[in-house]
């Protein structure tokens, strides 16, 4: 019995091309995204490593192995036996790194069963991806030698060329330690299982392996790139530019490095390597900028810098004021508006107060009101008080004077009259009608005023029986010239209301009659007088003669006249 098997020569060529245009691929891919170590900002760098290959990586562990092929025992050796596949095995290999991606591996596998022992000796190149820091995926090409050796077999041990390829993971967690989560090879090869008949069995076999990973003589970690910056000038006033710079260093020169800038205050932006701050509305106080440097890579290096800058106080100008009092000379009891004129040179916004050393104001802006009620007479002094929003203050003082009080109105003797007639002494003659006229327009310019009539008799005229009350009869004539009760007076033009006219006696050796005019609030205190119970006096008309006494004495002379 014989038994064919087609060693498919062009399918294996075809496997053998698409595995090394796949590890091409792979290769090519694993090339573009290396990238040089990656550097955390400046002020947080590490030690990482990732992207840095090793020069040796080592590896051993466990392996298991499906020969995936055929083989004759002794008693029947032209019946092939299905290989059953080992579970039992090891594996080791050390792979020298040529940069970062590629290397050239060598590799020693033995699986050992009751039936069967395979043992592989291949080497090849390798490309593995390290843009990450720790998980590390890996292809490789492998070409080398398998022992095949099939336990009480006629055929003994064999060794024949092999070729294949495949792929894994390997998990870094230090420098110098990881762990190979999995590999899976393909080998092929050819067994010849009769040797009388010379016929072959294509192994298309599968290995799985997995273990640790040990990594020898990692390159030193590159310099950390940094960044310094500065500002220039330091100290400005708002509105003023601040020119920033910022210097990188560590950075690869083969990539373009960009600027991000950002300010805690006043507008910055740009990408190059100095930026202008605009400073316009800063208030005063100091600010930092801050530039993040970066080679702009999918890891970029980045490294940050900070310069600080400072907005000064612009100089502060207090303001200014002055205060003026309207009018400035008051009655006590009247008000006193005060203006105030004040300015701040830094067109700072102002508020005002006041203050008074007498009386009461009121007012919080340019204008304030002084009540003087119940302050004594004199000046009294308003201090005018601006403030800006700063605290910045001026103060400036006006005074307003509270006049004396006008004394109070008193009465006061106006004239007086005198009665020469021994005959009639009470009667009241034209020279005292002439005297009264004059009061009586007095009284009637000031109608609020009164007149208070005080008679008089001497010692003499009284100790007649006749004149015991002459002092009260003047009094009353007098008043009766003033009012107009006494036609004769011809004063009705000028009359008096009789309300207005008090009539009094004082004591005193004299005969005549004062007049006194009492104005509005004043009185006549009557010290030494008494008043007239006008009831009990009739005022006296005067005679024809008495009126016109001139007249009357050429008429007498005329009647008393001879006849011719």
């Amino acid at each position: 019995m014989s038994i064919e098997i087609d060693v498919a020569p062009k399918r294996l060529n075809m496997f053998v091309g698409v595995l090394l245009l796949a590890l091409g691929v792979f290769s090519a891919t694993a090339t573009a995204q290396q990238q040089p170590a990656s550097t955390p900002p400046a002020t947080t760098q590490s030690t990482n490593t990732a992207g840095q290959a090793p020069k040796w990586e080592l590896f051993g562990g466990y392996s298991w192995y499906d020969p995936r092929g055929f083989y004759a025992l002794d008693e029947t050796p032209t019946l092939p036996i299905k290989a059953q596949s080992l579970d039992t095995g090891f594996g080791l290999a050390g792979t020298r790194n040529f940069g970062n991606v590629f290397g050239f591996t060598f590799d020693y596998s033995g699986h050992f069963g009751r039936e069967l022992r395979v043992n592989t000796i291949t080497f090849g190149p390798q490309a593995k991806w390290r843009g990450d820091e720790h998980f590390q995926p890996f292809a490789q090409a492998l070409v080398g030698i398998v022992n095949d050796k099939p336990l009480n077999t006629i055929t003994g041990s064999q060794w024949h060329a092999t070729l294949g390829g495949g792929g894994g993971f390997d998990l870094m967690f230090t420098d110098h330690f990881g762990l190979r989560l999995f590999q899976a090879d393909y080998l092929y090869n050819n067994w010849e299982f009769a040797l009388h008949t010379g016929e072959r069995s294509q192994w298309n076999s599968i290995r799985l392996q997995g273990g640790l990973v040990w990594y020898a003589g990692l390159p030193a970690p590159s310099a950390p790139a940094t960044a310094s910056c500065s500002a220039q000038p330091s100290s400005v006033m708002a509105g003023e530019p601040v020119h920033v710079t910022a210097t990188a260093s560590g950075f690869n020169p083969k990539r373009t490095v960009s600027y991000a800038w950002t300010s805690t205050g006043g507008k910055v932006g740009g990408t190059e390597a100095t930026t202008t701050v605009d400073t316009n509305g800063l208030a005063p106080g100091s600010y930092t900028v801050k530039a993040t440097v970066s080679d702009n890579s999918k890891k970029p290096n980045v490294a940050d810098c900070n310069a600080a800058f400072t907005v000064n106080e612009p100089p502060k100008h207090p303001p200014t004021i002055s205060c003026s009092a309207n009018p400035a000379s008051v009655r006590a009891g009247d008000a006193v508006t005060i203006n105030s004129q004040a300015n701040s040179p830094d067109g700072r916004p102002l508020t005002y107060t006041y203050e008074a050393s007498a009386g009461r104001i009121s007012g919080n802006g340019a204008t304030a009101t002084l009540d003087t009620t119940g302050a004594a007479s004199g000046p009294i002094t308003v201090t005018c008080n601006t403030s800006d929003d700063r605290g910045l203050t001026a103060s400036s003082t006006t005074t307003a004077t509270v006049e004396n009080p006008p004394p109070p109105p008193q009465a006061s003797k106006l004239n007086e009259i005198t009665f020469p007639n021994e005959k009639k002494p009470a009667r009241v003659d034209n020279t005292a009608k002439a005297i009264l006229d004059d009061v009586a327009l007095r009284l009637q310019r000031e109608p609020d005023s009164k007149a208070v009539v005080v008679g008089y008799a001497t010692t003499a005229e009284e100790a007649k029986k006749a004149n015991k009350n002459l002092a009260a009869q003047r009094a009353v004539n007098t008043k009766a010239c003033l009012d107009g009760a006494e036609a004769s007076c011809e004063n009705q033009s000028k009359q008096i209301d009789p309300s207005r006219i008090e009539v009094r006696t004082g004591t005193g050796d004299q005969n005549k009659a004062e007049i006194w005019i009492v104005p509005a609030g004043a009185n006549f205190t009557g010290e030494g007088t008494n008043p007239v119970d006008e009831g009990k006096f009739k005022a006296q008309a005067r005679t024809r003669a008495e009126e016109h006494p001139a007249h009357h004495k050429a008429a007498a002379k005329k009647e008393a006249a001879p006849t011719k």
